[in-house]
């Protein structure tokens, strides 16, 4: 216990899923946090959840005075930043050759541009401070792994991959360590999908050879150990948690999503 005590976290995507899960796991080991999400009402809860050791900022991470804010909401309330995890994303399912140009600019907004923002100005208070740092950016095996119907998120989270390897060169000369973590398939809130379409999460369970789903504090568990000090040789690395799901093909979504859908 307290691996993390006298430290402050920043967390997007903090409200929910593996965001959430990560600030349990980081208060529980010390840290005091500063959360965003642009559910407000899940935000709240989380504050109450928290209480003192917890300042919360709701908004977009595409939007980079909303990034900029919160790295220095950081600092104003706390005195500092230590840690960034990135968590916030979403995903959409369509055949690259119908696939609207509003869901695939939504997902690499979120997914990869808000990483890009997050990295931004986490580092320059870091680099501002001159105590180093350490930032976790939650990609997917989808990074590796391609998906039907999936050209946005799989791309995107590539790029996270890629983005996490370019920050972590950069950064290192300033003490900030970046590293990335691939989750598979963990029953978080972008994952409700597969339960309300018959047959998908059996596919995806047919495909983690530990033979369960994750749960986001497998994850979280994964950051806290990036976070720490046990890891301060790790950077540039994604770590991949996923019962070795990477290690199979990916379930074919929309084959799937088309046979189960609801008759109309």
């Amino acid at each position: 216990m307290g691996r993390l005590e006298g430290r402050v976290a920043a967390i997007t995507g903090g409200a929910s899923g593996i965001g959430l899960a990560t600030a349990e796991r980081y208060a529980e080991e010390g840290a005091r946090l500063v959360l965003a999400d642009r559910n407000e009402d899940a935000l709240a809860e989380a504050a109450k959840r928290f209480g003192d050791g917890c300042t919360t900022l709701a908004g977009d991470v595409r939007d980079e005075a909303h990034q900029q804010a919160l790295a220095d909401l950081a600092v104003s309330h706390f005195g500092q930043l230590d840690i960034g995890v990135n968590c916030a994303g979403i995903g959409t399912v369509a055949p690259i050759d119908e696939h609207p140009i509003e869901s695939w600019n939504d997902v690499l907004g979120i997914c990869l541009t808000g990483v890009f923002l997050s990295i931004k100005h986490q580092s320059r208070v870091m680099k501002q401070a001159g105590r180093g740092g350490v930032i976790v950016n939650i990609a997917s095996i989808n990074a590796r792994v391609p998906g039907h119907g999936m050209a946005a998120y799989c791309s995107a989270k590539a790029g996270v991959e890629m983005l996490t390897r370019v920050a972590a060169m950069e950064l290192a000369p300033e003490g900030i360590r970046v590293a990335g973590i691939g989750p598979g398939f963990v029953d978080t809130p972008l994952t409700g999908f597969a339960k309300a379409i018959p047959g998908i999460r059996e596919a995806y369970l047919e495909t983690i050879p530990l033979g369960r789903a994750g749960a986001p504090r497998d994850v979280a568990n994964a950051a806290l150990f990036l976070a720490s000090d046990d890891a301060s040789w790790v950077t540039g690395d994604t770590l991949f948690v996923d019962g070795a799901e990477l290690t199979k093909s990916y379930p074919e979504i929309l084959r799937l999503a088309s046979q189960g859908a609801p008759q109309t």
